[in-house]
């Protein structure tokens, strides 16, 4: 049996028609950037988030990006971000000409922690961005406040984490902004590249509707040096069409977790830790495993895709090593070695969900 990492023909084989209506609406209205689509896509997710703010740009690393600009982030700042993330997450502090301060991870989550970022923080610190890894938030609470009292801007990447949230408050509205990747692999997917910025104060919301417009709030009026990064309509459209699956797709996430747990009890891994502050997204099931690469290998021998995220902690990545190599973070570099997702789209069958954990305890 082989059972892909994703799968997104099944996916496709519930919305089809939902997304076939919408970009037929949008093929027909002749109107393809920074119309109705982009600007009702905005609302439902500020609604979704429960923050009074939203605005569409064209990927996740840029509404990182853009996030930051609008912060007043630039030469001179430093901005602390865990080690263990994709690097799109320090991409964009590089942009701004600032500098990333890379900390260490809680090992059982894989997410920054209030302690750890306390130890990165040094008197050229700026801001914060927390990564809501695998679909699980980080302790938002307690990192909010240190920022708070540090007066950091606090920046959430919630590329992996669109649903989940820490104690009933949605995962992007802890911080001053609140980031998503709508990349076609995530909870919600575009059929493309898609991001968006959320944020609580409206000073935010108008600095970043100009920057991703050229530096413009008047048409051929360009107040400072801005960006190309709107979201297309037709992409806007296909993620208002999709949004109504999310929750229950969530939902499935969370019941295949549950599933995985019961198979794999006992097993010699360690599987996902969950804090029990707030909803998981699932966006990865990703257990840890000795020999990962071999295990890897010899699960897809068998026909099941499994996936490694990150395999290459930040500060050990080629573009930074020069830097921060002699950097020594053990939790991320170790999670590195040994981190291993496990298909969990919400199409899943109960059957495959079997396949997968019988294949993975004959691995190891």
């Amino acid at each position: 049996m082989k059972v892909p990492i994703l799968d997104l023909a099944a996916e496709r084989a519930e919305t089809g028609e939902a997304v076939r209506a919408a970009v037929e609406r949008v093929l027909a209205s002749g109107h393809f950037i920074l119309g109705p689509e982009g600007a009702a896509l905005e609302m439902e997710i500020a609604a979704l988030v429960g923050v009074p703010h939203a605005v569409a740009c064209n990927s996740g690393t840029d509404a990182l990006h853009l996030a930051l600009r609008a912060a007043g982030i630039g030469p001179g700042d430093e901005v602390v971000t865990p080690a263990f993330t994709f690097i799109a997450t320090a991409e964009a502090i590089a942009y701004t000409g600032a500098k990333p301060v890379f900390a260490d991870v809680d090992p059982a989550t894989f997410n920054l922690t209030a302690a750890t970022l306390e130890r990165a923080l040094t008197p050229g610190t700026r801001a914060v961005i927390v990564v809501h890894l695998f679909g699980q938030c980080a302790d938002a609470a307690a990192i909010a406040e240190l920022c708070r009292r540090r007066d950091l801007v606090l920046i959430e990447d919630c590329a992996q984490a669109i649903g989940a949230d820490w104690e009933g408050r949605a995962a992007g509205a802890w911080g001053d902004f609140g980031c998503f990747s709508f990349y076609p692999t995530k909870n919600l997917g575009a059929y493309g590249d898609a991001g968006m910025v959320v944020a609580r104060e409206a000073r935010y919301d108008a600095r970043l509707r100009m920057l991703r417009h050229h530096g413009s709030r008047q048409t051929y009026l360009h107040e400072e040096i801005g960006f190309n990064s709107r979201l297309d309509e037709i992409q806007a459209a296909i993620l208002r069409a999709k949004l109504p699956w999310l929750a229950r797709w969530n939902d499935a996430r969370r019941a295949h977790a549950k599933r995985y747990r019961e198979l794999l009890a006992g097993a010699k891994l360690r599987l996902p830790v969950e804090h029990g502050r707030g909803a998981h997204a699932y966006h990865q099931f990703t257990v840890r495993v000795a020999r990962r690469d071999e295990v890897r290998k010899a699960l897809a021998d068998a026909g099941v895709a499994a996936g490694v995220y990150y395999p290459i902690p930040l500060h050990k990545q080629p573009v930074f090593e020069r830097e921060y190599g002699g950097l020594a973070l053990a939790a991320s570099e170790a999670a590195a070695r040994e981190v291993l997702s496990l298909p969990i789209y919400p199409q899943l069958a109960d059957e495959q969900i079997r396949h997968v954990a019988d294949t993975l305890r004959a691995c190891l």
